[in-house]
């Protein structure tokens, strides 16, 4: 894979390196760009030093070094449910109890699993860049960025709020009020290598939120992350006295939903080459929608 650039006037005599930095190509990228056998820097088609000045009217070609792919990750093939795809981003529709990674026991059957398995049939040798990791049992919109590039740039946008993710659940139990935040810092249980929880030694943590309905035995919210703690939202609702539905590990009433009743509905963010403004939605899937119509 490969970028190219016209050089401008206002470009005219910058070093060819200050040159691809102000195109976002982060120094650890220009490092295994130089370092690597396949990976070219070209200014009109001849092969360049980072120290040469561009000039108006140069073409700058980038050409990207093969990815080290992780080899113990195995390719399977499945359909994934594309939402959106592009040489940059592939974005997805997570299956609720699908996990995100692999894990030792459980080597296979993960979204890793199956985006390789894709990447293979178009003969990509990309690494796997997963940018917005999902639960295992959480269903939705998940964003995976094709090469370094567009990883490093969307977890630049993440951090400058110009990445967002929107979520919708059901929390047991009448929430005291329609519209309100959780603020509370959160870190690992002592006792266990999966748990989170509410602790003044955890990292800090914000959950916005909105009620749109409310049933009997739960209320139906929209919530906002302003930061992306492991477990946050279903920590967070637990903390308050109003664990998730289906949410077992965190004390919420499986009855209705055998999985936490969390869906990833919402994702916009900018594009990592052509800065364009994305914006996508889901509606809720099957099996939350079957409990609205039987709380009516």
């Amino acid at each position: 894979m490969f970028l190219e650039w016209q050089v401008n006037k206002e470009d005219s005599g910058l070093l060819l390196r200050t040159f691809l930095r102000s195109k976002h190509i982060s120094k650890q990228l220009l490092t295994a760009v130089k370092f690597s056998v396949d990976g070219k820097i070209e200014v009109n088609g001849t092969e360049q030093n980072v120290l040469y000045e561009v000039q108006t009217g140069d073409e700058v070609r980038l050409t990207f070094p093969t990815e080290q792919q992780n080899e113990r990750l195995l390719a399977e093939h499945t359909d994934l449910e594309i939402v959106f795809e592009d040489e940059f981003l592939l974005i997805i529709n997570k299956p609720a109890g699908m996990a995100s990674i692999p894990s030792q026991y459980h080597p296979s059957g993960s979204v890793a699993n199956f985006v390789k398995g894709h990447y293979e049939t178009q003969g990509l040798t990309s690494a796997i860049h997963i940018v917005t990791r999902l639960d295992r049992e959480t269903s939705g919109l998940m964003l995976i960025a094709k090469n370094r590039f567009a990883h490093a740039r969307l977890s630049t946008f993440l951090q400058q709020g110009l990445l967002k993710r929107s979520y919708q659940a059901f929390v047991s139990g009448e929430l005291a009020e329609k519209v309100g935040s959780i603020e509370a810092p959160i870190g690992r249980k002592a006792v266990s290598i999966m748990e989170r929880v509410v602790t003044p030694e955890g990292k800090y943590a914000k959950t916005n939120y909105q009620v749109l309905a409310r049933y009997q035995a739960f209320d139906h919210v929209a919530i906002q992350l302003e930061t992306g703690r492991t477990h946050q939202i279903r920590v967070h609702f637990s903390y308050i006295g109003h664990p998730l539905i289906g949410d077992g590990m965190y004390g919420g009433d499986t009855d209705l939903l055998k999985r936490q009743a969390l869906h990833s509905c919402h994702l916009h963010l900018i594009h990592p080459l052509t800065e364009e403004y994305l914006a996508f939605d889901l509606p809720l899937p099957y099996d939350m929608e079957e409990i609205i119509l039987k709380s009516k």
